[in-house]
This record gives C-alpha cells, structure tokens and sequence, in this order.
C-alpha cells in the first residue's frame, strides 16, 4: 500500500473529517506492535498443539498477522509525514506490550491475544457488512487497507482462541481478561485519540470538533449492537465461529482478490 498512500491528505477520512480521521490513525498506530505480540503470544504455546489442522491455522495466522503489522507500519509512517503522533503511540504500545510479557505469565497473555482478537473480528465484521463503516475511512486506499485487514481477521478470527482452549486455558482468566480489556481498550483509545486532536491546529478552528463530534455519535461504531456483540465473548459456551462469516469472507476473497479483484495490483509475486 506504500505507493498509493503517497496522495493521502492530513484528514483523509469522509469528508475531511477530524475525529474520524485521527481514529482511524489511532486504531493503525496500535496494530503493528499489536499484531508483534498477538504473534508471540501464540507462537509460545505452538510446541504443545497436536491437532494437526490447528498447527497449520496457526502457521497462517502468524503469515497473516506479521504483514498486517508491515502494512499498518507503512501507512502510520505517511501518516506521522502529515503530523499524527502515530510513530510515538507505536513506541508507547511496543513498551507496554513489552512490560506485559515480562510480568504476566504466557497463557495470560494469549487470554489477552484471544480477547482482543475479538475485538478485530467484531470491528471487522462491522466493516465487511456495512458500506457506511467503509466510507467512513474516506480515501480510497484506506478503505483497502482496512477492509484487506478485516478479511484477514475475520479467516482467522478463532485461532488464538482455540489454541488457548487447546492448551488449557481456564474459564476465569478468560472472561475476566475480555472484563478488563473490553473498558481497557476502549479508554486508552479514547486517550490516544484526544491526545493525538490536540496536537492539531485543525481541532481549534470554531465549529470543527462539534461538527464532527456529532458526525461520530451517529456512526455505525457507537451503536449498542456492536457492544453487545463484543459482550457476546462472555457467554459460557462462546466460540468465535458462533456467528458464521462463511459467505462473507467467501465474498470478500472474491471482490479483493478474484479474477477481477481490486487488490490484485498489490500482491507481490516472487520469481522461482
């Protein structure tokens, strides 16, 4: 995507939106470092997996996580040249996540992976469903980008889940880590969020910040259904699968990257 973010504006988001513009920028400064420790996480216990196909999700979902990371770290360098504070939210995530592991003991940390992994897979079904959510994103090639990424999360939206069940993870730390990750996650975003608009000369001009705040709360992102969704994690016999994504990753596979896919241009190919 490196190329065709190079005519990225500062607010790129629907119609030059603010608050929507440095959310988006927000939500990408957090995945590289994320997607780092999402793959630790899981690789750690990859020794004591004896189901054969849950290896070979595994050997996927480790593929995929670490080109997200690649990518989410292109576009958050353009987005640093424009003036977000992206570059430092990135530092700030790699050395909490870094203290985390340190302290925390490994099936915590995959507990955490698992839980916020429903996160993504609950944001990107919000993005693979609704037309509205992707226009949100405004510039074309963020749209791409964020839709890519979403069809990956939803492929393999249960395999660190799985990989926790399958190495005995409890009940307990399971639900409470998703308790505290849940308000967590959406407080630090909020956080990076207003620290990152007040660093913009664009937040001070009359009428910006209110207009677009009103913009946001009527956004597909603030509606109920989503946080029950991500409430959903909670229910005793819960399983990422339990909402069928079947077709719409099917459909996705085909839009992006069928025939006449739109992000066809942009795999890399290698010679033999």
């Amino acid at each position: 995507f490196e190329e065709s973010l190079q005519d990225l504006t500062k607010h790129f988001a629907a119609d030059g939106d603010l608050i929507l513009s440095h959310l988006a920028a927000s939500l990408s400064a957090v995945f590289p470092d994320g997607e780092d420790f999402f793959v630790r996480s899981v690789r750690s216990f990859r020794d004591e997996i004896t189901d054969p196909a849950l290896k070979r999700q595994v050997a996927g979902f480790i593929g995929q996580e670490a080109v997200h990371g690649r990518e989410h770290r292109v576009f958050n360098d353009r987005l640093d040249e424009l003036g977000y504070p992206t570059k430092r939210f990135e530092r700030f995530t790699r050395v909490g996540l870094e203290l985390r592991e340190r302290i925390a003991p490994p099936k915590a940390n995959l507990a955490a992976t698992a839980a916020l992994e429903h996160f993504t897979a609950t944001l990107a079904e919000l993005v693979l469903t609704s037309q509205e959510t992707r226009d949100l994103f405004g510039h074309r090639e963020v749209q791409h980008l964020f839709v890519w990424h979403a069809l990956e999360e939803s492929e393999h939206k249960a395999v660190a889940f799985d990989v926790y069940k399958a190495v005995g993870g409890t009940e307990r730390m399971r639900v409470w880590t998703m308790n505290f990750l849940r308000y967590g996650f959406v407080i630090g975003m909020t956080l990076q969020v207003i620290v990152s608009l007040l660093g913009d000369r664009a937040t001070y001009r009359r009428g910006n910040l209110r207009r677009s705040w009103r913009t946001f709360r009527r956004s597909p992102i603030m509606r109920r259904e989503l946080w029950d969704q991500l409430r959903d994690y909670n229910r005793p016999d819960f399983h990422p699968d339990d909402r069928d994504t079947t077709e719409l990753v099917e459909r996705w596979r085909a839009e992006l990257f069928g025939a006449d896919g739109t992000l066809n241009d942009k795999l890399v190919t290698s010679a033999a």
